[in-house]
């Protein structure tokens, strides 16, 4: 019996996120984003199935840039690329780069400028666009094709009985994250608490997606939005994170009060879905999970079904942006590194966060969503806030102080953002003022607008 099949203790699994601390000489960096790929003639969602397909995408990408296939019931589902990114489908076909973890932002987006051509080659040659945008402007859930793999079966089924919109996260939503290292519980700690009381205010700068079912609507990121009403067990402000005594034992015990999706056993999605895993860890009960215990790969499997606005999966986890276009997608792993990788930029951010209340943070998760940099934090205006974020990385990325190979810093990659805050308009205001002005009310042109 390997160690991944033998059934983990609860102090095993606070051992696990312990031993995935790092020095910060090896702090490193991941990247996500997603996009929406869609038919030119048309603007409608790209089914799995066909010629110029979601399967026909995954094989062109395979093939041409000699990426492995992950296949699920003889179907492709995923690549691995050969420099260690992945290529995987969210539930309704959005694409999603997951970076290598890399050493600096100059790294990570140059591996996303590549992704990005590659991209454009193969929906190029099969008649097909790309978009970035936190939700999908037109198409209807019904219109959204689901791509086949079990465990997106298994949470279809279950969503609507905790929440109203999680059909629509699954199927309509985009995002970019950023992936970051701790050195130990208390980094940990710092970390997580300064970026979850910090994540409205990365909502609000990345807001980007004003037009829902074809309509240019009043909410900045109808993302955000979604997430407020998907499933209470496992999404929002976890508030033992605000706890002075928060650690790796209070997260475990939050995970573990998370209801389950599914199990994997033989290649196959068994559905648990609402069982508890405290359960599951017991062999007791193992009658209620077809005759099975946990495992640490079950876990593993577990904690990634967990989706509040920041999460520790052995690594940090920043959640709260939307999709956007090809010029913004650096500027989210820029900020949070700027804030969170050096001590100065870190005890700054760590001051501002402190002055918020768990509910505080509740509350600007609306408020962000809604109204952008015109929300409210606190008593706070967001965008006075942000401005002061974006100084403080400016001063973590300068302090990190790596070059690329023209002597440039990393604080390059802040510029988009920059341009936010001075001129005060997120993309979702500027899509609104191109809507009435330059697009004429033809709400389609979005697909010019924001295509790669």
């Amino acid at each position: 019996m390997t160690d991944a099949q033998i059934t983990p203790s609860f102090n095993a699994l606070v051992s696990w996120l312990s031993s995935k601390e790092k020095d910060p000489k090896q702090w490193r960096i991941g990247t996500e984003h997603e996009k929406f790929i869609y038919t030119l003639d048309g603007f409608a969602p790209v089914t799995y199935e066909g010629e110029a397909g979601i399967e026909a995408i995954l094989h062109y990408l395979s093939d041409t840039y000699d990426m492995t296939p992950i296949l699920e019931q003889g179907k492709y589902v995923a690549l691995k690329t050969n420099d260690g990114a992945s290529i995987s489908l969210e539930p309704g076909g959005q694409f999603e780069l997951s970076g290598n973890i890399v050493k600096t932002l100059h790294h990570s987006c140059v591996e996303t400028n590549k992704h990005l051509r590659q991209m454009l080659d193969v929906t190029a040659k099969l008649g097909l666009g790309m978009i970035g945008s936190g939700f999908h402007p037109t198409a209807s859930r019904e219109q959204i094709n689901w791509m086949p793999k079990g465990r997106y079966k298994i949470m279809k089924n279950y969503m609507p009985k905790v929440g109203n919109l999680g059909l629509d996260m699954m199927l309509r939503t985009c995002t970019i994250q950023t992936n970051l290292d701790y050195q130990d519980e208390e980094d940990m700690r710092r970390k997580f608490k300064t970026s979850l009381a910090l994540q409205p205010i990365a909502t609000a700068l990345f807001a980007n997606s004003p037009i829902k079912d074809g309509r240019l609507t009043h909410i900045q990121s109808n993302r955000a939005l979604v997430w407020t009403d998907t499933d209470p067990d496992r999404c929002g402000v976890p508030q033992c994170v605000f706890d002075s005594n928060f650690g790796y034992e209070q997260w475990i015990d939050y995970v573990l009060n998370v209801p389950m999706y599914f199990i994997y056993r033989d290649g196959q999605y068994l559905d648990v879905a609402g069982k508890s895993f405290r359960r599951f860890m017991t062999s007791e009960y193992r009658d209620e999970f077809f005759g099975h215990t946990a495992s640490m790969s079950d876990f593993e499997d577990h904690i990634t079904t967990v989706f509040p606005d920041v999460r520790l999966k052995g690594y940090l986890e920043m959640r709260g942006a939307d999709g956007g276009p090809w010029s913004i997608i650096c500027a989210l792993p820029a900020l949070w590194v700027g804030l969170l990788y050096d001590s100065e930029a870190l005890q700054k951010a760590e001051a501002i966060a402190n002055q918020f209340s768990h509910q505080d943070v509740v509350n600007a998760r609306i408020s962000a969503a809604k109204d952008g940099l015109k929300g409210q934090i606190g008593s706070q205006n967001i965008h006075h806030i942000a401005k002061q974020l974006i100084e403080i990385a400016e001063i973590g990325l300068k302090n990190r102080a790596r070059m690329d190979k023209d002597g440039e810093d990393e604080r390059t990659f802040l510029t988009p953002l920059k341009t936010i805050i001075d001129s005060g308009l997120t993309q979702a205001d500027i899509v609104r003022e191109l809507y009435h002005t330059e697009w004429d009310e033809d709400i389609n042109k979005v697909y010019t607008y924001y295509r790669y």
